[in-house]
């Protein structure tokens, strides 16, 4: 297999700084998929136009490392037509040709960053071949789940004093924010959320969260933002590795969120980097909007007032959900339960089990693959999963909300693809469920919203009447009423400030 690189990701591995961690891992991974990296002679060239020499004799001297793609393919028409389109300077028009080689088969891939070769290769209907460094980090771990040693300490909470400052994950930010150094000394006593990588004991990701009132000056920011109780994003920054960390990071602000009941989430981020922009996009998925400026950075707020609309994005409107709609039990093996749900981890088992870093464990999207015959959950519907295990082991644990049912899958190629971000499964895995029986399984995306904090087993479920007994535990999608959800509420002890009632 044949992996082209886009001129940015071989700048920034053979830039003459400390190479950063998310190519670092994309070329690991490259090397242990037996891909063969190649380099276009367009992308030579540009690397070339470098300012930063460094960079440059860093590149020319590893330049053996790639297999060189001298004579660039003649543009087919379907591509020279997106080009007449789609590019406006000489730039566009080498990405293009990098484009091309995909197009026409010369390679097998293209890893890229650049959101408008995404666009042009949706076009071109090659979209599958064109990966982002996340989304190719998915697709060899789910084919190489046996390769996966990479381990993922989980989410920290640490005092900033005991963070390496030193640690050259901070080295960006302090190009961005002079006086940074001072600024995370003062801040010693207050705390940060962290994951660390545990094979070279450096930062994978660093988040810090500030309450801030309704008294709070925002005159520096243009508009101005209005009073409000708000949570601010301090400081928010992710290594680009496959686990999903970002939307890892993401249900911890929404925690926060929910517990200080504020009204307004916001963060300012520049636009100068690959990072940023990658975070920029993540929150604008989780329903962030542009507001303004505050200095060179952009400003994006996100309303937290209690809402949900279940025709619109159900991820803007996330984590509130509304107590009447349909609700269901909805069974899960115990082999699977904490993989999927490591929130919602019971206390026999061994969380150093689940240390190792997968990225369904940290997404807030997931997947639920079924067999079950109806009734079928629709898009807002709730999920209250139910951990099997007899009459006193088998305990409710998690919500869901449906994101989207999907059936009728064309090709098992098109299932696993429809799998691979969210799924427990890996390619195998779920080949085999495909092929079992000539039905085909269908699947239940939903997000993952909260873990009860105190479990109630199948017992327990009987005597409040939710179940009618050890025959009626769910098999398939088991529709319970709005008052026995209420129920469930109730005796798991939740917090409810996620519920609409």
């Amino acid at each position: 297999m044949k992996a082209l690189l886009d001129t940015n990701i071989i700048i920034h591995r053979e830039a003459n700084k400390v190479v950063s961690q998310d190519i670092g891992i994309l070329y690991r991974w490259l090397d242990r998929g037996k891909y063969t990296k190649c380099v276009h002679s367009v992308t030579i060239e540009e690397i070339k136009k470098n300012p930063n020499q460094g960079t440059v004799s860093a590149f020319m001297a590893k330049i053996q490392s790639y297999e060189i793609i001298n004579i660039p393919s003649p543009l087919q028409y379907e591509v020279l037509q997106v080009s007449e389109r789609m590019d406006v300077n000489d730039n566009d028009r080498n990405d293009t040709t990098l484009l091309n080689e995909v197009y026409i088969g010369r390679v097998d891939i293209l890893i890229t960053e650049d959101k408008k070769i995404h666009k042009k290769a949706e076009v071109l209907n090659i979209a599958d071949k064109v990966y982002t460094i996340d989304s190719f980090l998915e697709k060899v771990f789910a084919e190489h789940p046996d390769l996966v040693n990479y381990k993922v300490l989980n989410v920290q909470k640490l005092k900033f004093g005991k963070i390496n400052l030193d640690d050259p994950f901070f080295d960006s930010l302090k190009e961005d924010y002079p006086g940074f150094d001072k600024w995370f000394i003062k801040k010693f006593d207050d705390e940060a959320y962290i994951t660390i990588n545990s094979n070279n004991g450096m930062l994978l990701s660093f988040l810090y969260l500030k309450v801030e009132g309704t008294e709070e000056d925002y005159s520096n920011v243009a508009p101005v933002l209005p009073p409000k109780k708000r949570l601010k994003i301090g400081t928010f920054k992710v290594i680009n590795n496959g686990f999903r960390l970002g939307e890892r990071f993401l249900k911890i602000i929404f925690d926060n969120a929910l517990k200080n009941h504020v009204e307004e989430i916001y963060v300012t981020i520049f636009d100068k980097r690959d990072e940023q922009r990658r975070l920029i996009a993540l929150l604008e998925q989780w329903g962030f909007v542009y507001w303004g400026m505050k200095g060179g950075e952009m400003v994006y707020v996100r309303d937290f007032h209690p809402n949900t609309d279940i025709r619109s994005n159900l991820r803007f409107t996330y984590p509130f959900v509304e107590a009447s709609r349909n609700a269901y039990l909805v069974p899960i093996y115990p082999d699977y339960h904490t993989e999927l749900l490591p929130d919602s981890i019971l206390n026999t088992e061994s969380p150093e089990e689940f240390v190792e870093d997968f990225p369904h464990r940290n997404g807030i999207g997931k997947v639920y693959v079924s067999r079950a015959l109806e009734p079928h959950p629709n898009k807002g519907d709730l999920l209250i999963f139910y951990r099997t295990g007899g009459y006193y082991k088998s305990v409710v644990t998690t919500i869901g909300i449906v994101e989207e049912l999907k059936k009728d899958f064309a090709t098992e190629d098109e299932f696993i693809k429809y799998c691979r971000k969210g799924s427990v499964f890996p390619e195998k895995k779920l080949q085999e469920m495909w092929r079992y029986r000539s039905d085909k399984p269908f699947v239940v995306k939903f997000l993952y919203l909260y873990s009860f904090p105190h479990r109630i087993n199948m017992k327990e479920l009987i005597d409040l009447g939710v179940l009618l007994g050890v025959n009626d535990a769910p098999r398939g999608f088991k529709p319970i009423t709005t008052e026995q959800f209420k129920t469930i509420i109730k005796e798991t002890k939740s917090d409810d400030s996620f519920i609409i009632y």
